[in-house]
């Protein structure tokens, strides 16, 4: 989902501490699929890529690690339930196939030769998304912190998926290089506007079409990955995608705007 309020997991980096959290009981789990994770995107790197430095694994895993870091924040300072569920593990999973896509940004030559695989982790990583929430809702997990953590995997994703389109040139337009940063980076601006306006950062109400404009950015940014496609896609579902991300965004601030305190109904 891509928009539920500014707050974001940064926030909740900027204001707590994990050190007191770690041996919470949520914690032996969530550091095994960290653990595990990190292996995989490892190794997943190497497969994109065998032939880069060194430092292109070493990069992909501390994005990775950072990413599990400012979870575990987040994990400490507002999750409710004593177990960690496979609704977060799958959600970490996401976070590790996001992970593993970055290799494409750092090795471009990878989109040439790997373009199904690259589309292949973006799809399972767009698949999971309706996996993750059944699974909390059918275990009684539901919380605000898996809910943001979904919320962020989704953006790193989209943010991820563009920079890779950005940096091997799907289109050398223009306007198709707005279209890609709109809908890579739409929701950190978002995010960042909510720094300077704090009502930005109030709970919005849950609207569907905010989860298939997610859908539809994902699976368009994935679409680009494959050359075959990629033409048709750029010149028409490129521009829709990124329009209705800019009307989800413009009614979702609009609303909040009309409901911030101090505002006359």
């Amino acid at each position: 989902m891509l928009t539920s309020s500014g707050m974001s997991m940064f926030d909740t980096f900027r204001h707590h501490s994990a050190r007191a959290c770690i041996t919470a009981a949520p914690m032996p789990a969530f550091f095994a699929v960290a653990l595990v994770g990190l292996i995989v995107v490892g190794a997943g790197t190497w497969a994109l890529a065998p032939g880069a430095a060194l430092i292109t694994p070493a990069i992909t895993m501390t994005v990775f690690a950072l990413a599990m870091t400012i979870t575990l924040v987040g994990l400490c300072a507002g999750y409710p339930h004593r177990r960690l569920g496979a609704c977060n593990m799958v959600t970490q999973v996401r976070a590790m196939l996001a992970a593993i896509l970055t290799t494409a940004i750092i090795v471009p030559a990878v989109a040439d030769h790997a373009a199904i695989a690259l589309f292949a982790l973006a799809i399972t990583a767009l698949s999971l998304d309706g996996i993750d929430g059944a699974l909390a809702r059918h275990a009684g997990l539901t919380s605000d912190f898996g809910a943001r953590f979904d919320m962020e995997v989704d953006a790193a994703l989209g943010a991820i998926l563009s920079l890779i389109l950005i940096r091997t040139g799907v289109s050398d337009t223009t306007f198709a290089q707005a279209c890609l940063i709109v809908l890579g980076f739409a929701r950190y601006g978002f995010v960042v506007a909510g720094w300077r306006f704090a009502w930005l950062k109030a709970p919005l109400p849950y609207r569907l079409s905010r989860r298939v404009i997610c859908v539809v950015q994902i699976a368009t940014l994935a679409g680009l990955l494959l050359p075959a496609v990629a033409s048709h896609l750029a010149s028409f579902a490129l521009p829709v995608a990124a329009s209705l991300i800019l009307w989800s965004f413009a009614r979702d601030i609009l609303w909040l705007a009309r409901n911030r305190p101090g505002v006359a109904a």
